[in-house]
């Protein structure tokens, strides 16, 4: 054979090796082989509070176990090692029961056990030894060259030990020596990153991706497992048993926390379902229970979920870890509750909008319907900032999680069209994602709908009670039947006298409307008079008396404001001129309906802070000047009376659908309320719960792209980042 068929032989056969092993050496963490002042991380970092916390968004960022670069461990902070004891279980059998050894780890403020044999040492220590061996095999590979490349610039310390004594010789007065060595041994694995950072040895200890994100609370039993499918508890589709008869078993890894279990796939890291601690949580082990050898039952009201363990002994171990850590960290949920679970809304909406453009990581909305297009601060005097589809919008754009449940209707008996605000959500950013629920024909659902109306912000702040975020819910304690008007600016102007206004009104008393000569600018204002008029007949006023009334209103203002059609073409410019500054009541005695907004002379900036109203302490600030007239509260099918006509063409949101002119509109009274801390986690689980049930009982949603939520801990319910001004501690009973 000759020199050049040989290096041919030669070069297929590592090409084959390379195709054998990529899967393996590719996800191996290899870039801190060099351990050049870094091979042994230094316990710089003693205090917890000094780690840099994972964010509670990276449930949303989980990776393949295997890959490289995923970020598991607190930044700075170092692994401990303590055996508590060692358990020798005794045996009817002649040859010798292992040892049983219960190791402790501390992590920052995270503290959790595992329980390994002196076998799993020895498969986990061989196991290290093939990863050092593989690193070190030259795969012909750009990737791997590059990695051995920084092994060769720094020599690794040698690898600790085990020991070599048999486990069955070693008596039980050396167990103490026995239990130092290990904990020695795994104490030096773990300050060296080549090892630490890799995959076996975190399955070893127990950890994953979400084991120390702060916000799920405190760390639970983790490993391997098998899991068998099916199991729902879905009314009206359990034919086959709730999966009973045609099932099958996966390998997931399964994760406890204080109020919840999850499992993920190992290979991607997502995570494949959610089962929430509840009244009805409990847990069963034994083949008489489960069906199935070694298994292990874990109920509760939505899901029978039966896992697969290698022994009886390890069933127990799991039954023992899940149930002592629910039983001390969720005890709240596994109790029967007595209950289950703002007036008008005005405030509601806007202390709604001033939590979500707080909302730094989730915003949870489920509602009976709602418009995308409403606004939530009113008068509409900045735009289109306060619309409810902007506010989700801005809050997406920078990185917030925002998840919309809707009840889908029948779409011959009501108009909400769900589907239209669906659509509109959807398209307005990847992050928001948005579901309906039911399906009627295909659930056999009727008679009955969603009707919960809520909105939880971070987990921390929700807001629970009977108003949707739809058309025609805004009112306040007015309750106008109509609007008609628009919001006005004055124009910069000398200070009138009230020789000025006697004048006007003596030489406008004799002149009819109708005779007067109007300016381009002044014929607007007749327009706002017969708006005006119409006004007073709806309301029961009557009709003016005298058409002078109009003539001195439009003699009064047309030199010293101008129209707007709407509050967002105000331009910016600020002018300050008060005309009824002199006396304050004379203009509300010529023009009753005419609605003011009065302010302090001294304002510097736009509108400034209004006084103190009986029904109100807040001001409105904005940009755009000093206001005056009558505004729009109701902007296109906003407007409405449902006793009248129901809404119709629901994707034109600004054109109105009944005349404002000639209609009255339908005033909303209905109440809310807003909680926080424990309350809101509260509120918080029960979105997720029916948002996690959806997913699985729809197919549409069943991808990746629409996740399961996680509950977060009980334990920082009462770290607030966010408070409704106002709101008080209290002690309520319901």
């Amino acid at each position: 054979m000759s020199l050049t068929a040989e290096r041919h032989a030669a070069t297929s056969t590592l090409k084959k090796i390379a195709a054998d092993m990529s899967n393996i050496i590719e996800s191996l963490d290899t870039r801190e082989l060099h351990f050049e002042g870094e091979e042994v991380d230094s316990e710089v970092l003693n205090d917890p509070k000094g780690t840099v916390c994972i964010p509670f968004s990276a449930i949303y960022h989980t990776h393949g176990f295997k890959e490289p670069g995923t970020q598991t461990y607190l930044t700075g902070c170092p692994v401990r090692v303590r055996v508590l004891e060692v358990e020798r279980f005794t045996s009817t059998r002649k040859v010798p029961s292992p040892n049983v050894y219960t190791i402790e780890l501390t992590h920052g403020e995270f503290t959790w056990q595992v329980k390994r044999k002196f076998k799993h040492f020895q498969e986990f220590h061989r196991e290290l030894l093939r990863y050092k061996a593989f690193v070190r095999i030259p795969i012909p590979t750009r990737s791997h060259t590059v990695r051995r490349q920084s092994i060769k610039r720094g020599e690794p310390r040698q690898m600790p030990s085990l020991p070599h004594t048999a486990e069955s010789t070693v008596r039980e007065e050396h167990f103490s020596s026995r239990r130092k060595q290990l904990e020695d041994y795994l104490t030096k694995i773990l300050k060296m990153p080549m090892y630490r950072n890799y995959h076996g040895t975190m399955e070893f200890i127990g950890v994953s991706q979400l084991s120390f994100i702060h916000e799920l609370g405190p760390k639970g039993i983790e490993g391997f497992i098998m899991k068998r499918s099916g199991g729902h508890r879905i009314p009206g589709l359990n034919c086959c048993g709730q999966g009973r008869m045609c099932y099958r078993w996966s390998k997931r890894w399964l994760v406890v926390k204080d109020s919840f279990l999850l499992y993920m796939k190992p290979d991607s890291g997502a995570i494949a379902f959610v089962l929430l601690v509840d009244k009805e949580f409990n847990i069963k082990i034994g083949q008489k229970e489960t069906e199935t050898k070694y298994g292990l039952q874990i109920d509760n009201l939505s899901r029978s979920l039966i896992l697969k363990c290698n022994s009886y002994r390890h069933a127990q171990w799991w039954r023992q870890g899940i149930d002592e850590f629910v039983r001390k960290h969720g005890k709240d949920f596994l109790t029967e509750h007595r209950f289950g679970s703002y007036v008008n809304a005005k405030w509601y909406f806007e202390d709604v909008a001033n939590a979500m453009e707080a909302a730094k990581e989730e915003i949870f909305i489920t509602d009976w319907w709602l418009s995308p297009e409403i606004f939530m601060k009113r008068p509409v005097v900045e735009g289109n900032r306060w619309r409810l589809d902007c506010i989700l919008k801005r809050k997406a754009q920078q990185g917030v999680r925002i998840f919309v449940m809707l009840y889908k209707e029948v779409e011959l008996a009501l108009g909400i069209n769900s589907e239209y605000s669906k659509r509109t959500l959807m398209h307005l950013h990847p992050n928001i994602k948005v579901m309906r629920h039911p399906d009627h024909v295909s659930s056999s659902v009727y008679l009955w709908a969603h009707h919960e109306k809520l909105v939880i912000v971070d987990q921390s702040v929700a807001f629970v009670g009977g108003i949707d975020l739809a058309y025609g819910r805004w009112d306040d304690d007015e309750h106008r039947l109509t609007d008609v008007g628009s919001v006005k600016r004055e124009k910069k102007c000398r200070q009138p006298t009230w020789q000025s206004f006697k004048s006007a009104a003596e030489s406008s008393e004799c002149v009819p409307l109708q005779s007067q000569a109007l300016s381009p600018e002044s014929h607007l204002f007749q327009r706002n008079a017969d708006d005006a008029a119409d006004t007073s007949k709806m309301k029961g006023v009557g009709k003016p008396k005298k058409f002078s009334r109009f003539s001195i209103y439009k003699h009064l203002h047309k030199h010293s404001m101008h129209h707007a059609d709407s509050v967002s073409s105000i331009d910016s410019e600020s002018s300050y001129c008060n005309t009824t500054r002199s006396q304050p009541n004379i203009i509300q005695s010529l023009r009753p309906h005419l609605k003011m907004f009065h302010h302090h002379s001294d304002s510097k900036q736009g509108l400034a802070e209004p006084r103190e109203d009986k029904g109100s302490i807040r001001s409105l600030k904005t940009g755009v000047g000093e206001l005056l007239g009558e505004t729009r509260f109701w902007h296109g099918k906003d407007y409405c009376n449902f006793v009248f006509k129901d809404w119709v063409q629901l994707d034109k949101p600004f054109a109105d659908f009944i005349d404002r002119y000639t209609t009255p509109r339908m005033p909303w009274h209905d109440i809310s309320s807003v909680v926080h801390g424990k309350a809101a986690r509260d509120v918080a689980r029960h979105f997720i719960q029916r948002w996690n049930f959806t997913k699985i009982m729809k197919p549409k949603y069943r991808s990746l792209s629409y996740p399961f939520l996680l509950p977060k801990s009980q334990q920082t319910a009462n770290e607030l980042k966010y408070q409704v001004p106002e709101a008080v501690h209290a002690t309520v009973q319901v």
